[in-house]
């Protein structure tokens, strides 16, 4: 009965959700209209349930051509590609709102690992690639939490940034959706959403490894050396 309720939960609460914050989704609309490039949203092809393809929604906060410029789909802190608006909404998560409407479409769930663009995706091994989405790829989930400062380890790391990502970041965000799998329950979705909206509190803390001890720990990069 889990899928079924998920589904079900999925739908009311996303109807719910954009009901209620109408009334902050229509200034941040109106701001993004009047600053940057002056557009809105944008729409971008990512890995969903099963390897397939969808359009994510998202409001946007970089610049139109970013995913040739720069890192291309790695995003680094002060990324000068991210609008000044944009790092706002990105701080704050509401740049994902939009995703309500992938959510009543079916191709996403409330709770689930992240959608990846395709040139992200591949970066996984072969045997990754078959279980990262064996379920709906989720507005948060697990890897949001315990990567939500992944532009920060990115910027700070030793390591060329695609280096860092696909050496440090992808093999642990693989195994922690993994986990996720194999922990799938109500409770363990209804402790994703409540560290979800925690960590934009106390960014710093460690409570995800309480609520959940048995979730595997993120390896420290090697020392190089000199």
């Amino acid at each position: 009965m889990y899928p079924f309720f998920k589904r079900l939960f999925d739908i009311v609460f996303a109807l719910l959700a954009l009901v209620i914050l109408s009334p902050l989704l229509v200034p941040i609309v109106i701001l993004l209209l009047l600053t940057g490039e002056h557009y809105v949203f944008f729409r971008q092809d990512r890995v969903g349930y099963h390897n397939r393809i969808f359009g994510i929604y998202k409001f946007a906060t970089m610049l139109k051509d970013s995913p040739n410029m720069g890192n291309g789909d790695v995003t680094t802190r002060n990324d000068p590609r991210v609008t000044a608006v944009g790092q706002f909404l990105r701080k704050t998560k509401l740049n994902e709102l939009p995703q309500l409407l992938n959510i009543l479409a079916g191709d996403m769930s409330f709770v689930g690992p992240r959608p990846l663009m395709k040139v992200g995706f591949d970066r996984y091994s072969d045997e990754m690639k078959a279980k990262v989405y064996q379920v709906k790829p989720g507005l948060t989930g697990i890897g949001s939490i315990v990567f939500r400062d992944e532009e920060l380890i990115i910027t700070q790391s030793k390591l060329p940034p695609h280096e860092c990502y696909r050496d440090i970041i992808l093999p642990y965000k693989g195994a922690v959706e993994v986990w996720y799998q194999q922990h799938l329950s109500f409770y363990t979705d209804f402790m994703i959403l409540f560290l979800t909206a925690w960590y934009i509190i106390s960014s710093e803390s460690q409570l995800v490894y309480k609520v959940f001890p048995g979730l595997p720990r993120r390896r420290e990069e090697p020392v190089m050396a000199g």
